[in-house]
C-alpha cells in the first residue's frame, strides 16, 4: 500500500509540457551532392507545424509536418538551380506528396554532453523509415539543432543523371534549426 502511494505521488509530481514550434524561426536546411563532381545544391524547406513533448524538461516525443511545397534552392534564386525539378516526380513528387513528416519515437538524453540521441520515423513520398540522429537542445533559448543524412533511394527518390560525371550522390544532408 505504501509503495502504491509513493508511486502515484511520484507520477503526479512529474511536469508534462508541450512546446510548439515557432514556424517563423524554424527551418530545415538541405544539401545534395554530385558523386564525381565537386558541386552541390542546397536550400531550405519549412514546417507546417511541429511540437515536442517533455516530462520534467526531458524530451519524450514530438512530431513535425514539413511543407514540401516550400522547398527552395539557393542556386535557383541565382537562376541556376532546380526547384521545379525537385518538386517533380524525379525527386519529391510534391503534387502527390505535399508533406513530409518526422515523428520522434525514442529519445535518450546524455547529460555529460547535453546531447539527445533520437530515433524517429521519417515519412517522405508516403514511405516511412526509421532514422537516428543527435540533437543539441538549449532549454534557455528553447532551441534544438540536429544534423543528419539519409539515403534518398530508401524513400523512392531515385533520379540520377546518366552522365557519370554528373551522377547525384544518394545522400541528402539535413540540418534542422528549431525554435520553440
Amino acid at each position: 500500500m505504501t509503495l502504491m502511494i509513493l508511486t502515484s505521488t511520484m507520477v503526479a509530481s512529474q511536469t508534462k509540457d508541450t512546446h510548439v514550434l515557432d514556424l517563423k524561426k524554424s527551418v530545415l536546411h538541405w544539401k545534395g551532392f554530385y558523386t564525381f563532381k565537386i558541386s552541390e545544391h542546397h536550400g531550405e524547406v519549412y514546417f507546417k507545424n511541429g511540437e515536442i513533448a517533455t516530462i520534467d524538461e526531458r524530451i519524450t516525443g514530438g512530431s513535425f509536418l514539413i511543407d514540401m511545397n516550400s522547398i527552395t534552392n539557393e542556386d535557383y534564386t541565382l537562376k541556376r538551380g532546380p526547384v521545379k525539378h525537385l518538386k517533380d516526380t524525379d525527386f519529391f513528387d510534391v503534387a502527390k506528396f505535399p508533406e513530409a513528416k518526422l515523428v520522434l519515437t525514442s529519445v535518450e538524453y546524455f547529460p555529460n554532453t547535453n546531447t539527445h540521441e533520437i530515433y524517429a520515423d521519417l515519412t517522405i513520398k508516403g514511405i516511412t523509415k526509421n532514422i537516428k540522429f543527435y540533437a543539441d537542445v538549449d532549454g534557455i533559448k528553447k532551441t534544438m539543432i540536429a544534423h543528419f543524412k539519409i539515403d534518398r533511394t530508401l524513400w523512392g527518390i531515385t533520379y540520377n543523371n546518366k552522365a557519370k560525371d554528373h551522377a547525384i550522390s544518394d545522400a541528402i544532408e539535413f540540418k534542422a534549426f528549431l525554435q520553440f
